[in-house]
């Protein structure tokens, strides 16, 4: 009898588990904002012939894991069958029970999955696994798992969170008129993304100038309607604000870090299991970040006008030639309305 898949294919997971992985990294995604500090994660379990018996996601932390949902979703079909999952199962006991255990009573005999677990306190449940006879398949669409938990892999490696700079500009990269006017530079559908941008961050970052400059809300807000998650607004700097700042009313929690080195705001915002921070703020406070090196990616939205002058978005790096430029690569550009967004990383060594 012919194989179901290519060789290739098989190498790495059935034509089933990859669709069901897929299925699974959208699953993971629908826990954006709302699973930190832990990771998004999404499971499907596929039954002994391989079809759909359950599915899950991580939706909030101390809730159920992903494995939990999906297993306790597929019931009796879960035995013989294969967990496919966007992380390694974790194998420690938290505030919920370690997802090796789960998927060893269950009786799954083969488990696929995404990415490795970096995390000291939760890896290694693949090699569990391994030991109880189960087979286990890693790096099945681990990229495209690993774009979808980019912040969460970043903090557990690196110990601090991810920094994503957010900014609008015109096609001649002016981010307000000469007279300070910036309202509103991008249409309806940019403007409805930002919000959905902050959504999913746990934390929205500003300095003191914007706050006096602009006085933002920083709340995630559909057709003006606030959600009910909203993220940290943070301020940082040593210029007083006022008390009618909307920054302080009570549509979400603020934080003031009276600093202005990016190293140490972005370590009080560990200490507060911060993983995922939106940089909102101007052209001196991103100019700090970036030139500290602490900026992972870049979401521009670039609106099709021209203002001949006004605000820069980025403040002085001191890079005086060419040759010295900062080097990015461009991931996405996709269309809003009228204007364009541009998602941006940094580039990889030797690139």
């Amino acid at each position: 009898m012919a194989p179901d898949v290519a060789p290739e294919v098989a190498a790495i997971g059935t034509e089933r588990e990859l669709a069901a992985m897929r299925h699974a990294i959208a699953l993971a995604e629908r826990g954006l904002g709302s699973t930190s500090p832990n990771p998004i994660v999404g499971c499907v379990i596929l039954d002994a012939e391989g079809r759909p018996a359950g599915e899950g996601f991580h939706e909030r932390a101390g809730g159920p894991h992903a494995e939990m949902v999906a297993l306790r979703a597929a019931a009796e079909r879960a035995r013989g069958g294969t967990a496919v999952v966007t992380l390694e199962p974790c194998s420690h006991t938290g505030r919920t029970g370690p997802c090796t255990q789960a998927l060893i009573d269950a009786g799954i005999r083969r488990v696929t999955y995404a990415v490795d677990d970096p995390s000291e306190l939760a890896g290694g449940g693949a090699e569990v696994l391994r030991v109880a006879g189960i087979d286990v398949v890693g790096g099945v669409l681990a990229a495209e798992a690993a774009r979808s938990n980019a912040a969460w892999l970043h903090r557990a490696r690196t110990g601090r969170p991810f920094v994503t700079w957010k900014y609008a500009v015109t096609l001649d990269g002016r981010v307000a008129a000469a007279d300070g006017t910036s309202r509103w530079i991008t249409g309806e559908a940019a403007r409805h993304d930002v919000h959905l941008l902050r959504s999913h961050a746990d934390a929205v970052v500003v300095g003191t100038g914007t706050v006096l400059a602009d006085d933002p809300s920083l709340t995630a807000r559909f057709d003006d309607v606030s959600m009910s998650r909203q993220p940290l607004r943070v301020v940082v700097g040593r210029r007083p604000i006022p008390p009618s700042a909307k920054v302080l009313d009570r549509a979400a929690p603020t934080a003031i870090v009276n600093e202005h080195h990016p190293e140490t705001v972005l370590k009080t915002l560990a200490e507060r299991d911060v993983v995922s921070v939106l940089l909102e703020g101007g052209p001196t406070l991103a100019g700090a970040f970036m030139a500290a090196g602490l900026i992972d990616k870049v979401v521009v939205y670039v609106a099709p006008t021209f203002l001949g002058n006004g605000k820069n978005a980025l403040g002085d790096l001191g890079i005086a030639t060419i040759g010295d430029a900062l080097r990015w690569q461009i991931d996405a550009v996709d269309m809003f309305g009228d204007d364009a967004r541009i998602i941006a990383t940094r580039a990889r060594a030797g690139e």
